[in-house]
């Protein structure tokens, strides 16, 4: 495992258009989330810790926020490879079950999308304005390891303050977690 920080891609970048299958077995296209006010894209993948660990803060942030008309989805963009079995397409499909995932998690087999918006970790967060510009580019919070321990809520911070129709002004901390499996 390699340990990578995302690179911090310049907020008003558009969100790059895509096209995955997700594990519901359906299309899912960037413009088809296009009504929601607030689009949170998560470069992720089922074997890393990092992801393992903040895997339920993103679940009780889609429950929280959904009503407010936003939305998670994740995006797993690693290679099919024997040596980390769990990311394949019908290992994905348990995640509900195993992580209780509640937002649409889509596959990258090419690596496209991840190639397009730029990510290197999982999990490499992007969060959307309703134009679908980059707004926010960063962590979940201050301690992957422990949401306990946690003290800093920066992507529900944001989430926060895009919603009250504020802008964010304070820096934004790169994710960190596992290199993306490249093909």
């Amino acid at each position: 495992m390699v340990l990578l920080e995302s690179q911090m891609v310049p907020l008003g970048t558009p969100a790059p258009d895509f096209s995955l299958k997700g594990i519901d077995d359906r299309p899912h296209t960037l413009h088809k989330y296009a009504d929601k006010d607030i689009l949170v894209i998560i470069f992720m993948c089922n074997h890393c810790p990092y992801v393992q660990a903040v895997w339920p803060r993103l679940n009780a942030l889609q429950k929280k926020y959904a009503s407010k008309n936003v939305q998670l989805i994740g995006i797993n963009p690693n290679a099919a490879n024997p040596n980390y079995s769990d990311d394949n397409f019908e290992e994905m499909k348990k995640a509900p079950q195993e992580f209780g995932m509640n937002f649409p998690y889509l596959i990258d087999e090419m690596q496209e999308v991840a190639r397009a918006y730029r990510a290197v970790c999982t999990p490499d967060i992007f969060v959307f304005d309703r134009s679908l510009k980059l707004v926010y580019r960063g962590r979940v919070d201050d301690n992957w390891k422990d949401e306990n321990a946690a003290t800093r809520h920066e992507l529900s911070g944001a989430l926060d303050i895009l919603l009250s129709g504020g802008q964010l002004t304070e820096g934004q901390r790169p994710s960190m977690g596992c290199s993306i499996k490249w093909l």
